[in-house]
């Protein structure tokens, strides 16, 4: 192109000298508009042609990268730019390297390619080399990539990368050389190349695979793994790989020199006395004088005191340690010094990302205000609490500091789909056919305000419902809601059909007392209609009693308490959920009765620990029913379905009368759950998992009927709400029990 300048500027000189200009023209010029050419030319009618103007302008249009060729040409005052743009991209297809469609949109945006773009060899030259690296990252070795060019037309090409995977390595040897003290699986724990395993097809086997990219650091982690057992002096070296490519197998060696295992000696916290006292800190710290040392846990040490210090304002503390080590007697001495720095307040509270959301809804939300000062506490509560709200999809707040002593926080949100209009349905093998409908939005006008009308049918069940809700009335800490409801259940047993209906309503009222704990009370008022169908034989007969119809009236006041300091409404990673409640029935109604409900659930990710986005759960739910008068039949506890006992269709155990013998309602129930969550499509929020389900009930005793299942489950926080797919097995179901193995649940996550 410098040659090219070079020739240019000897033309000009000789075709443009002293001459005036009476008219630009741009010839097949589209990619820019006529007034950023002028901005660029820097020369107008009327002026003297300028030959330096005019080259450093061709040189400002190369810059854009939209054209091929440039020439100019003067002919009796009019100058003339012409074109050669180059083609954009049309169509852009990957073939035979992944696929789902957000795989291939992904590798497209890392190949820096779409359509629209302008096309130049080099840049395809460049995507294929981000191909053939994303293909040596998942351990394909010599792989392919052959690459189409078809004109359409003039300014137009059709792009197509044609991929030839190459081999996959399988790495069938890991040696761990010098490992004397910690086992393989530990090293396979943290590690992601790992050596293939017999039945490797089999979930929680390993499979071999080579993960080239993964490679560089796994003498990191080899080493974090020993630091977190105590052998400070541990030396990795980088893994060697090699690979028979007429079999595509590897074998992998890690060279490692552990030297000593060091236990905690003394732990010293310099700290300003005035501040904060030292003894304070002591009792609630991890490492342990006469114990290993764990690097993880002085970090967590570290977090504590950090946090410890910057609840009191001291917003840029700094937290050094050393770690002082006594060779003869394999000990480790732990040196904290905190300089707090000054105290910080806060200047002001900016929201951004809130296209809909209230500036007031987000700011009711956030536990630091203008004036306030600094806590670390309040800091990390906030953003939780903006995320459990449900309104966004991502939710940071960050810290701009102003002056030595003031500090702007930069709420920054990402608003998640809160109004859906509903359509859907499923099928279980209990309730077959389902179809819901529902018009929600539980961020109305971005007020805050959850409203909701919706409907389900399926051949065991319709419901109808409208419910209304304010989690902070008038911005306070009072919360309220009202619910309508219409339901018709139906109970199925061998020789009757039960036939629940119910019209009524619930109003309740509640306060947050204090971070993240509620209490208050819920008055609710139905109308009920028990039919029993029994099969003519059966009445026939039977010469004992059996249910009747009947109708009657539940009118009872149930004060609760809940605690939530969950990370995220649909999908927790840390915290739990935990609460109870005692329903007093009998204000009024026919059913007099005492239910005692009690739930607890628990999130904890494995991230920090394996560096894997797997989620633990953990769920518990206990009901007791105390006979104060009444008990109707449909007040009684039931188990079995996806919110109590999966494996077993919903009310498969409860109370029945199939063999004659009339039985009271179940007046005891307990079911908990376990479950392991994996990510399946991250984009898109979808997940799977496995679980284990325990559950028992009975009429006056807890454990008169106990069963348990295991299954795997599909789940997607979908546009219209948390979606699964429950594969259910039980385990120790007996000759009678209703059993279910697939169920279909929308509207409700774990």
């Amino acid at each position: 192109m410098k040659k090219r300048l070079t020739l240019l500027s000897i033309t000009l000189a000789s075709l443009l000298h002293a001459e005036q200009i009476n008219s630009i023209e741009y010839i097949n010029l589209t990619k820019i508009s006529s007034q950023i050419a002028n901005e660029t030319l820097n020369l107008k009618v009327g002026d003297d042609l300028d030959i330096v103007k005019v080259n450093n302008a061709i040189k400002e249009f190369y810059k854009f990268g939209y054209f091929d060729d440039i020439s100019v040409n003067s002919n009796n005052g009019i100058l003339q730019f012409t074109f050669q743009e180059k083609p954009s991209i049309a169509n852009l297809e990957i073939t035979g390297y992944k696929t789902r469609e957000e795989d291939i949109q992904s590798l497209k945006v890392l190949m820096g390619l779409r359509k629209g773009s302008m096309y130049s060899p080099q840049k395809a030259k460049e995507a294929k080399e981000v191909l053939l690296t994303e293909l040596e990252k998942e351990g394909y070795i010599n792989s392919i990539v052959e690459i189409e060019v078809e004109q359409i037309n003039e300014s137009s090409v059709s792009l197509i990368f044609n991929v030839n995977k190459g081999d996959e390595i399988i790495i069938k040897k890991v040696n761990y050389i010098g490992a004397q003290n910690l086992e393989n699986d530990d090293f396979e724990n943290v590690t992601a190349n790992k050596e293939k395993e017999f039945a490797s097809w089999f979930f929680g086997r390993n499979d071999g695979e080579l993960k080239l990219d993964h490679l560089p650091y796994e003498s990191a982690r080899i080493s974090e793994l020993y630091f977190q057992n105590g052998y400070l002096d541990v030396k990795v070296k980088d893994p060697f790989l090699k690979v028979d490519f007429a079999s595509n197998q590897a074998k992998l060696d890690f060279f490692i020199e552990e030297g000593k295992q060091y236990t905690t000696n003394s732990i010293k916290i310099y700290i300003d006395e005035s501040i904060l006292k030292s003894e304070t800190l002591y009792p609630e710290l991890t490492l342990k004088k006469d114990r290993v040392f764990n690097i993880s846990k002085l970090r967590k040490d570290v977090d504590y005191i950090k946090t410890q210090i910057s609840d009191l304002g001291y917003a840029f503390a700094q937290i050094k340690y050393d770690i002082n080590k006594n060779e003869k007697d394999s000990t480790a001495d732990i040196v904290f010094n905190v300089i707090p720095g000054q105290k910080v307040y806060i200047n002001d509270v900016k929201i951004s990302g809130n296209a809909r959301t209230l500036d007031r809804v987000i700011r009711r939300n956030v536990y630091l205000a203008p004036g306030d000062l600094f806590s670390l506490t309040d800091f990390k509560d906030s953003v939780s609490k903006l995320k459990r709200t449900g309104y966004f999809d991502d939710v940071q707040i960050q810290q701009k500091r102003i002056t030595e002593n003031k500090m702007d926080l930069v709420v920054e949100v990402v608003e998640a789909r809160t109004g859906n209009i509903i359509l859907g349905g499923g099928y279980g093998s209990y309730d077959k056919m389902m179809v819901n409908a529902s018009i929600n939005d539980n961020n109305i006008f971005g007020s805050g305000l959850s409203v909701g009308l919706s409907t389900e049918l399926s051949s065991k069940e319709s419901m109808f419902q409208f419910n209304l809700r304010n989690p902070a009335i008038a911005d306070s800490k009072y919360n309220g809601d009202i619910e309508i409801h219409n339901t018709d259940t139906e109970i199925t047993r061998d020789n009757y059909e039960l036939n629940k209906k119910s019209t009524g309503f619930s109003i309740g009222a509640g306060k947050e007392f204090f971070r993240n704990f509620y209490a208050g009370a819920r008055y609710r008022l139905d109308f009920i209609k028990e039919e029993y169908d029994y099969d003519d034989d059966f009445i026939k007969n039977s010469s004992k009693k059996y249910y009747e119809d009947t109708d009657y009236v539940t009118s009872s006041i149930t004060p609760y308490i809940n605690f939530n300091n969950t990370d995220d409404f649909y999908l927790p990673r840390s915290g739990f959920k935990a609460g109870t409640s005692l329903e007093f029935a009998g204000l009024g109604g026919d059913s007099k009765y005492i239910k005692s409900s009690t739930y607890f659930k628990y999130f904890y990710s494995l991230q920090n620990a394996l560096d894997l986005d797997w989620i633990l759960r953990y769920k518990a739910d206990l009901r007791m029913l105390i006979d104060n008068g009444q008990i109707n039949q449909g007040d009684s506890l039931y188990l079995g379905g996806p919110k109590t006992l999966r494996g077993f269709k919903s009310y498969a155990f409860g109370p029945n009368n199939d063999d004659g013998e009339y039985e009271d309602p179940y007046k005891r129930m307990f079911s908990n759950s376990v479950e392991l969550s994996f990510p399946l499509v991250p984009t898109a929020k979808m997940r799977w998992g496995v679980f284990y389900d325990y559950g028992m009930i009975g009429e006056d005793n807890f454990n008169d009927i106990n069963r348990s299942a295991t299954g795997a489950l599909f789940e997607w926080v979908s546009p219209v709400g948390p979606l699964q797919l429950i594969f259910a097995k039980p385990i120790d179901d007996k000759s009678g029990d209703d059993t279910s193995s697939f169920e279909f649940s929308l509207g409700s996550s774990f």
